[in-house]
């Protein structure tokens, strides 16, 4: 199979008509969806499980195997005994950790092919592909296929590498420009960025992240919380075959770009759903836990497994909004003689026990 030679941007042989009444819709439902956003009183604190399960669906598309419950359990300090279970671990906590330097640097500069480079350098940080230079734009023949195969058996062969600079530099130029619809241009540049493959290694999990940074800088969403891999982890052989499609078989861009705001309609109706439910989730344990304590750390301790739902007594420890260690644990064993915490470990000598809010936890794993 020959290198794929992609079209320039922007696209010449979009057909807008059929296409107009989804936009309309798509346009409507994420609207509703940034306007919940924008109600949220403490998004740092609710939306922090979500990004979690980001980080974990994007990265299972390309092969790993740990759930948001064994992230947030090695964030409580449960490491996995399984070496490959905590490899997996690795590669999505640098995922999480890439989302949120997007978030600051897109509102600080805005996006650039030089912040791209930063994304990929923090994804294969000390995991597995931390051998496919970081950070570098490819310089040899990568091909998509199953795993072993010759490049005269790839499913895809990207671009050769020099050709590369040249379609790159145009594929920013377009991602900056003013496009007739936002969420149109977006599917392009997704769908572009795929095409190019122009990383060793890490390809799927940043075009998956440009999504939020795209509608983000473009104030289509006031916070970069929007994300597309549980549509595409869920419709996985529509999506591969969508790209794999375009640029061979006519009409395959409109069906691509019908299938994408199709995505993006479906999955900002489901994440309100899940946003109403955490907040719903939220208001009911901001009125239970002051009875529920009587303590005036109800509060602090509330938003902390908010942000942290699977924990351990001596996290809350060094918290300068939390009490004594002694204090602590008797709040711990309140919620959890409430129902609101539940155990996943119990305490063994030194090793402390391990908590879970399991409602939370639910909540965003649906």
């Amino acid at each position: 199979m020959e290198p794929f030679i992609p079209e320039r941007l922007p696209l010449q042989q979009i057909a807008w008509e059929p296409l107009i009444p989804l936009m309309g819709k798509v346009n409507r439902t994420l609207a509703r969806y940034d306007g919940l956003l924008q109600g949220i009183p403490n998004p740092s604190i609710l939306l922090s499980p979500l990004i979690t399960q980001e980080a974990v669906l994007s990265s299972k598309i390309e092969g790993t195997r740990a759930t948001p419950g064994d992230v947030l359990q090695f964030d409580a300090g449960e490491a996995p005994v399984e070496v490959e279970r905590r490899r997996d671990i690795d590669e999505i906590l640098n995922y999480r950790k890439a989302l949120l330097h997007a978030e600051t640097v897109v509102a600080e500069r805005g996006f650039s092919l030089s912040l791209l480079r930063e994304l990929h350098a923090i994804l294969l940080d000390s995991v597995r592909g931390e051998d496919k230079k970081p950070g570098l734009v490819r310089t040899t023949q990568n091909w998509i296929g199953p795993p072993g195969s010759t490049m005269e058996q790839a499913l895809f062969v990207p671009p050769q590498p020099l050709l590369l600079p040249e379609f790159l530099e145009n594929w920013v130029d377009f991602y900056r420009s003013e496009q007739p619809d936002f969420f149109v241009q977006l599917a392009v540049i997704h769908a572009q960025f795929e095409i190019l493959h122009p990383f060793n290694d890490g390809n799927g999990r940043l075009g998956r992240m440009l999504v939020p940074l795209f509608l983000f800088e473009r104030g289509v969403l006031s916070r970069p919380a929007f994300y597309l891999s549980a549509y595409f982890e869920k419709h996985r052989e529509a999506y591969a075959t969508g790209l794999r499609q375009l640029g061979t078989e006519p009409g395959a861009w409109n069906r691509w770009i019908d299938f994408f705001l199709q995505a993006v309609h479906e999955q900002a109706r489901a994440d309100t759903e899940k946003v109403l439910a955490i907040m719903k989730l939220y208001e009911r344990l901001k009125e239970e836990l002051p009875a529920l304590t009587h303590s005036q750390y109800a509060m602090p301790l509330l938003d902390r497994i908010f942000r942290q739902p699977i924990l351990q007594a001596r996290h809350l420890a060094g918290d300068p909004a939390m009490p004594s260690r002694p204090m602590i644990t008797n709040l711990l064993a309140k919620l959890k003689q409430a129902g609101i915490l539940i155990s996943l470990r119990p305490g063994s000598g030194r090793r402390g026990e391990v908590l879970a809010f399991a409602e939370l936890l639910t909540l965003c794993e649906a």
